[in-house]
Parts: structure tokens; C-alpha cells; sequence
């Protein structure tokens, strides 16, 4: 069992299990019976997405010190009680079930998902 930390839009893998979008906008211009069906997700969870203030700092930070303000900001608002304990269940149910959560970005290097994919394991989840 694990949790496998993708860029949404993907081809799935082989037991991916259900896909989780964390992110704050559904796909543009995608009808929403089709989100699972191309691979974006099945279940939108846009409260482990950053606010749409921290979107835009991430989207500015174009030096190291740019990105580590970002990095700050995102693990700040994650540490609020509402998404600590979203977090928190999904590190429980990795132990139990595979399933994927992520992002439309590129680069998981310059994306919140690799502040989520650290978020996970620090809370035990198994993450491929």
C-alpha cells in the first residue's frame, strides 16, 4: 500500500488506485464527468492545495530564497488544524490502500507537491 505523488493529466500506473487533486482549479475547460476518465483526478481535495496568495508566490519565486518563502508559506497553511488532519488521514489510510495525490505543475521540484509528498512521510505515510 502506498500513496504515489503525481502530476495530474498523467497516464496512470498499474495500481494507482483513485487519484486525489489537490489542487485549487479543477482542469480548464474539461467537462467534470471526464476528470477521472483523462487521468486528472477522481475526487477534487483542493484543502491541500495552497491559497490562491501562496499560488502566486510560488508562481513569482524565481531564486532559491523566492521558493524557500513559498516552501514556508505552504507549510504554514497545511499546518492549520483543517489540513494537519487531512494530511494525518491520509498517512493512516497509505498503510491500508494505494492511491495518488497531485498537482498540475511540470516539475514536482517546483510545485507544492514536493512540500506535500515531505508533509506525508513526516506524518508515516508510505509514499512511493
Amino acid at each position: 500500500m502506498v500513496i504515489r505523488v503525481v502530476r495530474l493529466g498523467s497516464p496512470r500506473v498499474a495500481a494507482e488506485g483513485p487519484r486525489i487533486g489537490t489542487v485549487r482549479r479543477p482542469p480548464r475547460g474539461v467537462p467534470k464527468a471526464e476528470f477521472a476518465r483523462q487521468n486528472w483526478y477522481d475526487i477534487w481535495f483542493p484543502n491541500l492545495a495552497p491559497s490562491v496568495a501562496t499560488v502566486k508566490l510560488g508562481q513569482a519565486a524565481k531564486t532559491p530564497a523566492g521558493w524557500a518563502a513559498f516552501m514556508r508559506k505552504y507549510r504554514a497553511e497545511m499546518a492549520a488544524p483543517d489540513a494537519s488532519h487531512a494530511i494525518e488521514l491520509l498517512a493512516v489510510l497509505s498503510q491500508h490502500s494505494n492511491f495518488s495525490v497531485g498537482c498540475y505543475c511540470e516539475s514536482e521540484a517546483h510545485c507544492h507537491r514536493s512540500a506535500l509528498r515531505a508533509l506525508l512521510i513526516e506524518k508515516g505515510a508510505k509514499v512511493e
